[in-house]
C-alpha cells in the first residue's frame, strides 16, 4: 500500500486526535493536512507511517498552542534535541492520550506544562517520553510538571474562575451549534435535571449522558444570557427582560457534570445578569450596588 492510501486510511483518526488537543475541527484539519505536506517534504526512511503521522501531527498541534498562549517569564529552556525517541508504537499512544488529557487540564496550563503534567501524573509515562514528545530533555519535562503542579493546587477562588470559562464556553457551543466541542466540555456521567417550576414552563425532567445531553442544547439556548445565581455562575433564558428558567451548572475538573433548570420564583429572583468585567469577581466579593 502506498503512502497516500495509508494516509488516507488514517486521516479521520488524525483529525480526531488533533480536534481533542486543539478544540477547533477546521483547525484540526489543517493540522493534518500540514502533515501531509510534511510527509511529502521528508526524506527519511520511515517504518511505520501511522505513527510517524500520528507525532507530526501531534507537535503541530502543540505548536498551535504555544502560539496561543505566551510563554510565562521562566519558562523551563528546551534542547535542541530530545533525550531519546519512543518506540513508533509508544508514539501513537502518548499522542492520542494528549489529546484525550487537554480537554481536561485547567486553562492556566501552558501547553507544555499540560502535556508534561496530564502524561505524568495522571498517565504515569516516564519523563524520558514526555521529554521526547515536547523535544526537550528529561529534567526540564519533570520541572514543567512540577510546576503544572503548582498551579493546579492553587486557592479555590481560581477554580470559580474556571466555572465560568466553563459554563460560557458550554453555551457558546450551544448557541453556535458545534456539537463536537459540547461533548468535550460534558463528563462521561452527565445529567440534566429540572425542578417542578420548570418543567412546567416546558423542559424537560431528565436527560442522561453526554451524547444526549449534547443533542439537546446542540443549537439552541440563543436567548440564554450569563448569569450569577447567588455566587455560582451560571446562564438563564429570559423573556421580555425577566429570567424565566434558570440553567444551574454543576462543573468538576474543568467538565460540566450536571445541569438543572430551575424556575421557582425564590431562585429566579436571586439571579443576576453578568457580564465580562464581572466575571472576574471573586466569590465572596459585592456586586456592583451592593453593600
Amino acid at each position: 500500500m502506498g503512502q497516500t492510501e495509508i494516509f488516507e486510511g488514517e486521516r479521520t483518526r488524525l483529525v480526531g486526535i488533533a480536534a481533542r488537543v486543539l478544540g477547533d475541527r477546521t483547525e484540526a484539519e489543517d493540522v493534518v493536512q500540514q502533515a501531509w505536506l510534511r510527509l511529502h517534504r521528508t526524506d527519511a526512511d520511515i517504518e511505520n507511517l501511522p505513527a510517524w503521522l500520528t507525532t507530526v501531527t501531534t507537535r503541530l498541534c502543540l505548536d498551535r498552542l504555544r502560539a496561543r498562549v505566551p510563554a510565562p517569564v521562566g519558562e523551563v529552556a528546551e534542547s535542541a534535541t530530545s533525550a531519546g525517541t519512543p518506540d513508533p508504537a509508544d508514539a501513537v499512544a502518548l499522542a492520542a492520550t494528549v489529546g484525550a488529557a487537554l480537554q481536561v487540564v485547567l486553562d492556566r496550563l501552558s501547553p507544555q506544562e499540560r502535556v508534561a503534567f496530564v502524561l505524568h501524573d495522571s498517565f504515569g509515562f516516564e519523563f524520558s517520553a514526555v521529554a521526547a514528545v515536547l523535544g526537550t530533555t528529561p529534567v526540564a519535562a519533570r520541572k514543567l510538571a512540577s510546576r503544572a503542579r503548582a498551579k493546579v493546587a492553587q486557592p479555590a477562588h481560581e477554580d470559580a474562575l474556571a466555572t465560568w470559562e466553563v459554563v460560557d464556553a458550554f453555551m457558546a457551543a450551544a448557541r453556535e451549534g458545534d456539537f463536537d466541542r459540547l461533548l468535550r466540555l460534558l463528563a462521561p456521567d452527565a445529567v440534566v435535571t429540572a425542578d417542578d417550576a420548570a418543567i412546567r414552563v416546558g423542559t424537560p425532567g431528565r436527560i442522561e449522558g453526554p451524547r444526549e445531553v449534547a443533542t439537546f442544547f446542540d443549537g439552541s439556548a440563543r436567548a440564554a444570557l450569563a448569569v450569577f445565581a447567588d455566587d455560582r455562575p451560571g446562564a438563564a433564558w429570559f423573556h421580555r427582560g425577566e429570567a424565566r428558567v434558570l440553567f444551574d451548572f454543576a462543573v468538576s475538573g474543568g467538565l460540566v457534570r450536571g445541569i438543572t433548570f430551575r424556575a421557582e420564583p425564590e431562585v429566579l429572583a436571586r439571579v443576576v445578569r453578568r457580564d465580562g468585567a464581572e466575571r472576574q469577581r471573586r466569590p465572596g466579593q459585592p456586586r456592583p450596588g451592593q453593600h
